[in-house]
């Protein structure tokens, strides 16, 4: 029996609670800048700093998970996933919760990086876990449900912090807190598995780290480029939106938010509900091109649009691509990767993407201000299309003999199919 195979087989016993568990965690890799968001201008006018301190508040913690995403991959591939998500979750609570009796500047801006750590072993721990525990068909549905839930958290936390920022800028850093009910959650309901490498004979001598893995399993690399491309290239979208609509005559916040948020998350949730059926039919390397079409479409819209009503498409197009790429390429990582390396496969991801979305506004905001946004987003859609040409290159993959095996075999996975 392959790793894969032990390593579903021995977590049969998980059930609803560990995946309601996993899908909370899931939400919460997209409120790390999102949840301050609204308040971040009161933030700089209270802490008396500038636009650009303020806005690295938002970002610092995507720099953290960047570098720390491989050590935690390490730690998981090591000692399973269990433990490493529990302490996350804590360290993210505390981490994000510091801000509520922080005022000073220096202070909260190391109080986001530890954020950054604590989230980090969040988003490795919580994708291997969800890997790990289910194959096959069923696997696509709960990725499915993962894109869906991560969407909605994108939704629901910075509406919520919002309304408490009324109150206090310090309030809406409160809702990180939610990490440390869910870290005890965590050591009540995820079954204890031994690590793949302990059980598996394919897994004797040493693994390496995450080096190793993209020299020997080349595919990983190519994937995660394209988590930091995609990544890099969309955020352009994300920065942009609320100037471009100023730029039209749009200067409510709040409508500003809803445009880009309530159009984007509600796109993403529906493919995600829909994402198994979609597999099913079209397959993964099909799906990538939908959705890489939709953001070079998205991009382009959004350069020569002139009236914020063909703007409304925009974060649909979005929307539409997140939701088919975010669950395809991290089932693709993980499929091109040893089962005993899974921590640092999906550590990578978390590197590639965080440190895309950190990257992107050093690269393209000079252009931006140099130029014009339009012209930013005409690069953009000129690299999206030019992924879009490569995965006319990129052929399905075939499905590992054990998936098709655990979707029809493993009691576990009819458990959760009764869920749908």
């Amino acid at each position: 029996m392959s790793a894969d195979a032990a390593t579903s087989k021995g977590t049969a016993d998980a059930g609803r609670g560990s995946l309601t568990v996993l899908l909370l965690a899931s939400t919460l890799g997209v409120m790390g800048g999102a949840t301050i968001a609204p308040v971040i201008e009161v933030i700089r006018q209270a802490l008396d700093v500038g636009g650009t301190e303020a806005g690295l508040v938002l970002t610092s913690h995507s720099l953290a998970i960047a570098l720390v995403s491989p050590l935690v991959g390490r730690a998981t591939d090591r000692f399973g996933v269990r433990i490493p998500l529990a302490a996350g979750l804590v360290v993210y609570g505390l981490g994000g919760g510091a801000g509520l009796v922080i005022d000073s500047y220096p202070v909260l801006f190391a109080s986001r990086l530890v954020l950054g750590v604590g989230a980090a072993a969040v988003f490795t721990c919580s994708t291997a876990a969800l890997l790990g525990l289910y194959r096959g068909e069923i696997r696509d549905k709960v990725m499915g449900w993962r894109t869906a839930a991560t969407t909605a958290g994108g939704f629901a936390y910075p509406l919520a912090a919002g309304a408490l920022g009324n109150h206090s800028w310090h309030a809406p850093f409160a809702i990180y807190l939610i990490g440390l009910p869910l870290g005890a959650a965590t050591l009540l309901t995820l079954p204890e598995a031994t690590p793949a490498s302990q059980n598996s004979p394919k897994t004797k001598g040493p693994r390496g780290g995450a080096v190793r893995l993209l020299r020997e399993h080349p595919l990983v690399l190519g994937l995660c480029g394209l988590w930091v491309a995609s990544t890099g290239l969309m955020m352009v979208l994300a920065v942009s939106l609320p100037r471009r609509l100023d730029q039209l005559g749009i200067h409510d916040t709040l409508v500003v938010a809803l445009y880009g948020i309530v159009l984007s998350s509600g796109a993403a949730s529906l493919i995600g509900l829909t994402y198994a059926k979609l597999t099913a039919r079209f397959g993964y390397v099909v799906l990538m091109r939908c959705a890489v079409g939709a953001w070079t479409a998205g991009l382009v819209l959004f350069a020569v649009a002139g009236h914020w009503g063909p703007l409304l498409l925009v974060p649909v197009l979005t929307g539409v691509g997140s939701g088919i790429m975010m669950p395809t390429l991290t089932v693709l990582v993980d499929r091109s990767a040893p089962a005993e390396q899974r921590g640092t496969a999906n550590s990578l991801q978390a590197t590639a993407l965080f440190g895309g979305q950190f990257g992107s506004p050093l690269v393209f905001g000079p252009l931006i201000d140099a130029t014009s946004i339009a012209t930013g987003s005409l690069v953009a859609a000129t690299g999206t299309a030019g992924i879009l040409a490569a995965l006319f290159r990129l052929r399905e993959p075939d499905q590992p003999s054990d998936d098709a095996e655990l979707g029809k075999d493993d009691p576990h996975a009819a458990q959760v199919g009764d869920q749908a």
